[in-house]
Order: C-alpha cells, then sequence, then structure tokens
C-alpha cells in the first residue's frame, strides 16, 4: 500500500541523488525541514538551479535567512547566493530582511551594485544594519545617503567633509548642510569649502543665512584674508544692517575703489564706525573719497571737519551745503570769510543763496562794504530788503483792521446802561521775532 510521506520521499531522493525529484516531493510536503534538507545537498551537489528553487521558499522566514546565507558564504557561493537574493526581491512575501541582507552582501561583494539597490529599495531596508556595513566596507558614498534618509543630516555633513574624494557632492551637501542640528558643523562645513571648493562657497552660504551667525562668518573669513571671496554673500545679507557685514563690505568697497558703491552702502546701511570710516578715507589719495569722508563728518554733526576737508580739496559746493545743513551763522559767516580772503568772489555770491536763511544782513552788509563786494551782495540785500517789506507791509495791516474794530466798537452804542470793556489788543500772529534774515516766507532769492 502507498503511503503519501513526501517528507521522508524527499530525503530518500536525495541520498539516491535524485534531486530534481527531490525538489518536486519537498514543494509537496511543503515543510521547512525539508526545503533545508534538500537546499543544502543541491548546495553540495553544486545544483544551483534547484537550490535557488528550495532557497526562495525558505528566504520567506526571517528566521531561517541568516543560516541560509551563512552556508552559501562558508563554502564560497557568493554569486549563487546574491543570484537567489536577488531572485527573491519580486516574492509577494518578501520581507525587509531579504533587501537588508541583499544590500550588506552587496557591499561585501558588490558594491557598485549597491547604490543602485539603496535608492530602489531604502524604504524597505534596516538602515542602522546597512550603515554599520558601509562603515565596515568604507563605502562612504553609499554610507552618506544612508545618512540623509535616516535623517542623521550631521553625520552625512561630516562623512563629505571627511571622505570628500569619494563622497562629496555639492547639490547634496548643500541641501544636507541646511538641515543640520549643530551649528557647528554648519561652520566646518564653511571651512571645508574654504579650503576646498572656494569658488562654491557662495552658493553654500545662501542655503545658510537663515542659520549662521553673520559676525562670525565675516570673522572667519576676515582671520584668512578671504573677505573678496563671499563679496555676493556680503551684498545679499547687507540689507539685515549688521555692523560687522557694513564693515567688511565697506572694506572691500575701499579696496576696489568702487566709491559709488560705498556713497550708497553708508547712506542706506549705518551700522558701522562712523567715525573711524571718515578718518581711514580723510587721508585717502583718491579725491572721491576724501569727499565721502566730509559727508560721514557732515553726517555725524561734525561741520567744521567736513567744511575744513572740502575747503582743502576746493569742493565748495560741498562746503557750502554743508554750512547750509549746520544751521549756524557762525559757520557759514566763516566760511564767507574764507572765500573773500582768498579772492573767491563768485563763491562769495552763490554762499548767499545757499545760506541765506542762517545769514545775518548787517555781517554781510559790512564784509561786502569793506571788500568791495557790493555788487556781488546787492541779490541778498535787496532779498532781504524784500521781505522785511512783506513783514511791515502785514504788520501795518494787522495794526489797521485792530484800529478799525476798536472805532466801532466805540461808536455802538452802550447795551444795558453797563459800562462797556474796552478792547485788549494782545500779540497776535504778525508779531515778527527772530534774527534778522529769517524771512516769513524761507528760502533764497
Amino acid at each position: 500500500m502507498s503511503v503519501s510521506n513526501y517528507a521522508r520521499l524527499a530525503t530518500t531522493l536525495v541520498y539516491l541523488s535524485e534531486y530534481q525529484q527531490a525538489v518536486e516531493c519537498a514543494r509537496k510536503a511543503n515543510s521547512t525541514k525539508v526545503w533545508k534538507e534538500v537546499n543544502a545537498a543541491c548546495v553540495e551537489k553544486k545544483e544551483f538551479r534547484l537550490a535557488q528553487i528550495c532557497g526562495l521558499s525558505l528566504i520567506i522566514h526571517a528566521e531561517e535567512l541568516q543560516e541560509l546565507i551563512n552556508m552559501y558564504e562558508v563554502n564560497g557561493y557568493t554569486d549563487e547566493l546574491l543570484t537567489l537574493l536577488e531572485a527573491g526581491l519580486g516574492l509577494e512575501r518578501a520581507h525587509m530582511g531579504v533587501f537588508t541582507e541583499l544590500a550588506i552582501l552587496y557591499a561585501k561583494y558588490k558594491p557598485e551594485k549597491l547604490m543602485e539597490h539603496l535608492k530602489l529599495f531604502y524604504s524597505r531596508i534596516n538602515i542602522p544594519k546597512v550603515i554599520r556595513a558601509c562603515e565596515t566596507g568604507h563605502q562612504w558614498k553609499e554610507l552618506t545617503f544612508l545618512y540623509i534618509h535616516y535623517d542623521e543630516f550631521d553625520n552625512a555633513v561630516l562623512t563629505m567633509i571627511r571622505q570628500s574624494a569619494d563622497a562629496w557632492d555639492h547639490t547634496t551637501f548643500k541641501e544636507a548642510v541646511s538641515k543640520v542640528s549643530s551649528l557647528e558643523n554648519a561652520y566646518k562645513a564653511l571651512k571645508f569649502y574654504l579650503d576646498e571648493q572656494p569658488l562654491l562657497i557662495n552658493d553654500l552660504l545662501a542655503g545658510l543665512v537663515s542659520k549662521v551667525d553673520h559676525t562670525r562668518v565675516v570673522s572667519m573669513f576676515q582671520k584668512t584674508d578671504n573677505l573678496p571671496l563671499i563679496r555676493p554673500y556680503l551684498v545679499s545679507v547687507q540689507h539685515i544692517n549688521n555692523q560687522a557685514i557694513n564693515n567688511a563690505f565697506n572694506e572691500l568697497l575701499i579696496e576696489e575703489e568702487d566709491y559709488k558703491t560705498l556713497r550708497d552702502s553708508i547712506d542706506n546701511f549705518d551700522a558701522f564706525d562712523n567715525v573711524a570710516l571718515a578718518q581711514k578715507l580723510e587721508k585717502h589719495e583718491l579725491l572721491e573719497f576724501r569727499r565721502i569722508s566730509a559727508h560721514l563728518y557732515k553726517k555725524n554733526r561734525k561741520y567744521k571737519q567736513s567744511i575744513a576737508l572740502s575747503k582743502k580739496d576746493k569742493l565748495y559746493k560741498d562746503a557750502m551745503q554743508t554750512a547750509a545743513d549746520c544751521k549756524d551763522c557762525d559757520v557759514a559767516e566763516d566760511l564767507l570769510d574764507f572765500f573773500v580772503s582768498n579772492g573767491l568772489k563768485e563763491c562769495f555770491a552763490a554762499t548767499l543763496y545757499v545760506c541765506y536763511e542762517v545769514l545775518r544782513p548787517d555781517v554781510i552788509l559790512e564784509l561786502a562794504w569793506k571788500n568791495g563786494l557790493m555788487d556781488f551782495a546787492m541779490p541778498f540785500m535787496i532779498q532781504t530788503t524784500r521781505e522785511y517789506m512783506t513783514k511791515i507791509d502785514a504788520l501795518e495791516k494787522e495794526v489797521n483792521e485792530q484800529k478799525a474794530i476798536r472805532e466801532k466798537q466805540q461808536e455802538a452804542p452802550v447795551m444795558g446802561g453797563g459800562m462797556q470793556m474796552p478792547l485788549m489788543l494782545t500779540a497776535g500772529p504778525g508779531s515778527y521775532g527772530g534774527m534778522p534774515g529769517q524771512g516769513m516766507y524761507g528760502g533764497g532769492y
């Protein structure tokens, strides 16, 4: 009588070296123990095609996978093992262990296939386990990839820095460094780029603008005398109006002799040592930079220094404007004395126009009379006279109006037999106090 014991039959067929029939019986028995026995026998006899059929039924069991791998590795059949696991990737019951162990085997025996495998199946592998295998096998590029997909951005950045020859990629590095949790690693990245990739450092800084301390970044590049290297970065963050950035950018502009951009910089961003910069530019060999120095002195209310510097460089228009902005009649009259003593008659006349509101007519008249400049002072005196006449006319009109009101009240009958209160005149808007020359209409002639 026939008994359907396929497990024992498969074992018997193995001893008889009937491996094809043994595999068929193992399939019917569908027992892990039988599959292992038949697989081991097929591997021993190098029947790898039949061994693969058995292996595919074993690797779906996570507890059997490591033992199967060890058997193949001990016998040196790594190519056959890789073929088996690659075939197992498409199984419906393929688990994380299959993908993980195949990645580890690639790291050991087929490193050229590892990256492609990781890109396809990184979500289905045990990343920490494969990370250890990549570290052992010095698979730095693959290791960086795994760190990034495991959200270990600091380790990814440090790995690319230490193993830049194999692992560094600018796009990957830039994305990773923008997500690091330790700012020290960001500064290490800047140092690394300064040493190895200086032309890409501004692109890297663009991604770190919101993370780094700008003062520290500027200091880092100042110490190594590499400020010109980060000029685009300085321009892009100057809107923050940081003192270190402004000082560094202004230094660059002075070195480049770009006075136009420097003038715009100091007018729009005031967080820097104005007086120190003015003193530095005061002795600059280029006229336009000395002019900026006078401008800085004026901005900081050091009018006398500004005018003295403008006079020295014969920038008389700047000196006149500074005197007008000063609003101090003594400063303006000193400038007039300078023009008179140097025979600059046209400048004398121009100053009377620019500084009209702060000049005293009696002083101007005396100065012009003593130095034979009445023709040049006459427009000023005509305008002043006209201004005074306008004030007098307005005052006379107001007095007449008040007088008419008072007379009208005196002619009106007293109501109720009571006494009429006298009209009290008070100082009104017609009181024109102040210094001579400060007209009610303002401005020069």
